[in-house]
């Protein structure tokens, strides 16, 4: 992996910049006696001549971070970011997904840059939410999967999205959606969420979590501590939801008491719950929510992720900087940064400064890399031994897997509506 790497921020002033009360933060790496820059980025952004925080503090903030990027192979400058983060992991889009050998080979070409094992991440839902539709074939939604009624599809619809998730090299899928169905959250979630009804998600997901697990996928339920109730998309606005103390944990935590033991991750939500936090602090930067809801009161012990800190949600209440320390404050093991390179360094740089300011953060980000690192030592699909590049022969049997789920998928649909129909006529004529 070469010399050991050491992350630096400097401030460069020129005459012309300085008249106008502005300068640049430049972020790159030593390796040697040779200083790489990486980025510079308009101020502000907190800055020293040098982090004096030691490498291994570094390393600790590292694993704290997934993020994503752009392209569909990896350039020059990009496995220069990767090799001097040492990131905890990466996150896919449709963006960088052209075919299943080009995604495993940029997957696979990621990890070997890193020196621990990383989490590769997709969210794949099916439905609206499906990155690999255009590589493989498109998945039924969570809706229309629960609409059949059979439990025995809800664990195919996992187990065959975690096929296809494993075939392309990934092994985290951000899946499945905990949320209640509402009128009001409908424009927003659409057919992302199985029922209103908490029992009836529950169903759907554990067996879904079940078809992912037989798959050796990681799965994360999300967006805790729900958004059922939200009429703004969390991507553009922070929601905020009224509901009170009692009604959310009757209703909308239900799913996550029930099946805190199976679920690896946990995502929170860019939304605010002014009854239960007396203000409209997201969830996601919320110590209330985090630490004396999920990890105290309801007993969660697998690993906490926020949502992607790039949402106008989060950057509603806070500068990106800001929202990544804020989010580990408050109890979370992970960040995600999906999109600008910008943004990755803005918050890995601030995470690291306030760690080396603040000794107390510092025990808590050393607590998190902690949970991390046992994970991934203990968590027996991430030590699997890593999957082949996928033949055309193995993507062509998952394309039939899915079209022969797809139709058992309608047979039962149909059945199911056709015995509603029975139901009703018999009803009626009584």
């Amino acid at each position: 992996m070469g010399a050991p790497r050491s992350l630096i921020s400097v401030t460069l002033c020129t005459e012309q910049n300085l008249s106008h009360d502005f300068g640049q933060s430049v972020v790159g790496f030593f390796c040697g006696s040779r200083a790489f820059v990486l980025e510079r980025l308009p101020v502000p952004i907190k800055s020293i001549s040098r982090s004096g925080a030691s490498q291994d503090l570094e390393r600790l903030v590292s694993q704290l971070l997934i993020f994503g990027f752009n392209g569909t192979e990896l350039s020059t400058r990009l496995k220069t970011t990767i090799s001097a983060l040492q990131p905890g992991g990466i996150i896919l889009f449709a963006r960088n997904i052209e075919s299943p050998r080009q995604t495993h080979a940029l997957l696979r070409s990621a990890q070997r840059l890193v020196e621990n094992k990383m989490f590769l991440c997709v969210d794949m839902e099916g439905g609206t939410v499906d990155r690999l539709r255009d590589a493989v074939a498109p998945a039924p939604s969570v809706a229309e999967v629960f609409a059949s009624q059979r439990p025995q599809l809800f664990r195919e619809h996992g187990r065959v999205i975690g096929m296809e998730v494993r075939a392309l090299g990934f092994n985290v899928d951000f899946a499945p959606v905990l949320d209640l169905s509402s009128e009001a959250s409908e424009p927003v979630m659409r057919t992302r969420t199985a029922s209103g009804f908490q029992d009836e998600t529950i169903l759907y997901a554990r067996h879904f979590l079940r078809g992912l697990r037989e798959s050796g996928v990681l799965a994360c339920g999300k967006h805790f501590p729900g958004l059922g109730e939200a009429s703004l998309d969390s991507h553009q606005e922070l929601p905020v939801v009224f509901k009170s103390w009692r009604e959310l944990w009757l209703e909308d935590l239900r799913p996550y008491r029930t099946l805190k033991r199976e679920l690896p991750f946990v995502m929170v939500a860019h939304c605010a719950y002014p009854s239960v936090t007396s203000d409209k602090t997201p969830a996601s930067l919320s110590r209330k929510w985090i630490t004396e809801v999920l990890r105290r009161k309801i007993g969660y012990r697998g690993l906490i992720i926020s949502d992607d800190l790039e949402m106008g949600g989060v950057l509603a209440a806070a500068d990106i900087g800001d929202a990544a320390v804020e989010t580990l404050r408050a109890g979370a093991d992970i960040f995600l940064v999906c999109h600008k390179e910008e943004n990755v360094w803005r918050t890995f740089y601030t995470v690291l400064a306030e760690a080396e300011r603040d000794h107390r953060f510092r025990r808590q980000v050393e607590a998190a890399a902690e949970r991390s690192r046992r994970f991934k030592e203990s968590c027996r699909a991430l030590n699997r031994p890593a999957v082949p590049p996928p033949t055309d022969a193995a993507i062509d049997k998952l394309r039939g897997e899915l079209r022969e789920f797809g139709e058992k998928l309608r047979l039962a649909t149909a059945a199911r509506a056709t015995a509603v129909r029975v139901e009703e006529s018999l009803g009626s004529s009584s």
